[in-house]
């Protein structure tokens, strides 16, 4: 199999936990890593050393134009990832998530690098009449950020194309692991459930809690990225990355946490949330004849790592740190009344 040489690689996102442990693979590889944060959705600490590191929005696009000199891949892993409060603060994700990506994508092109690879998100997919979702499906997504993470899908495509840039598009099911940002109160229902748990905390469920996901551990991800930066026969793929071996309702991962933790669980059950996709799992069998991946680590051991690395930095107040847009009676009262 051909891949690159040694290269310099740019991570948007590199203080992310995706990013973040990204970057130590790559590091680890030799290659030079060069990365962006603007320390919305990710910790300062969780940047590896090694990493030339710039405190930037990716809206600058005039800093990025002078980072990306002589930058072979790109790695666009930044956004505002927060599906369900993109409902109610729809500028600020949607701006955060496609504005980002056309300012990236036009700095990646006036520099002329050599692949651009594109974390997009299975938001793409919405609610589909089949689970798990394949490539080929015609994404319907249903919420604000599932829309701009499709738009900026598309923008990879045409700018790319356009400006013979070769390109991959990787859709990871719910990633979870160490380094996440446990703190945010609008997204990463694991990390959430933990911090509240450690607190001495019930969490929080919205619905019925039978909304089932798939969730990825983080380093099985990372393994698919970095084949997917430097494989030669992957140019204009989508592919989806994540187990599809289990399929956990939000219930069954409050039981695992808490019987981690040895909590004696009695979740507060709220109102679900408008929009939200009841079951979305995807196939990794393009991943596996592509990449050769593999589930390396279950459900309970992935956790397990988030629990320890919760517990050793201790457990945070949460920090409400994006405004709601919108406030009406549909906003969950969870966020309109600061409940985690």
């Amino acid at each position: 199999m051909t891949v690159m040489k040694k290269t310099r690689v740019f991570i948007s996102g590199v203080a992310g936990f995706l990013g973040s442990h990204l970057a130590d693979a790559l590091l680890a590889d030799g290659h030079e890593v060069i990365g962006c944060d603007n320390l919305a959705g990710g910790y300062v600490e969780n940047i590896p050393s090694g990493v030339d590191f710039h405190k930037l929005d990716c809206l600058d696009r005039e800093r990025l134009n002078v980072l990306l000199k002589n930058v072979d891949v790109v790695y666009h892993l930044a956004s505002y990832a927060h599906e369900g409060l993109s409902v109610f603060s729809p500028f600020t994700i949607s701006q955060n998530t496609y504005g980002i990506t056309l300012s990236l994508l036009s700095a990646s092109a006036a520099n002329k690098i050599k692949r651009f690879v594109y974390c997009s998100s299975m938001a793409r997919y919405g609610s589909l009449p089949e689970v798990p979702f394949t490539e080929d499906m015609t994404p319907q997504p249903q919420d604000p950020y599932g829309i701009a993470k499709l738009a900026g899908e598309w923008s990879v495509k045409n700018i790319c194309e356009t400006h013979d840039m070769e390109y991959v598009i990787v859709v990871p099911h719910n990633i979870i692991g160490s380094r996440q940002k446990y703190d945010d109160p609008f997204r990463n229902v694991a990390s959430i459930m933990i911090n509240l748990m450690l607190q001495g905390r019930q969490p929080i469920i919205y619905g019925d809690g039978n909304q089932k996901r798939s969730f990825s551990f983080v380093g099985d991800v990372v393994e698919s990225l970095v084949k997917i930066g430097y494989q030669e026969n992957l140019n204009k793929e989508i592919i989806n990355v994540g187990p599809d071996n289990e399929f956990t309702s939000i219930n069954e991962l409050a039981e695992v946490i808490a019987d981690i933790l040895d909590f004696k669980l009695d979740p507060t059950y709220i109102p679900k949330r408008p929009q939200e996709v009841k079951l979305a799992s995807c196939s990794a069998d393009k991943a596996r004849r592509l990449l050769g991946y593999e589930t390396k680590i279950d459900l309970r051991s992935g956790l397990k790592d988030m629990v320890k690395f919760i517990s050793d930095k201790g457990p945070k107040p949460f920090n409400y740190h994006i405004d709601l847009e919108i406030v009406n009676d549909k906003t969950p009262i969870s966020w309109k009344n600061k409940m985690f």
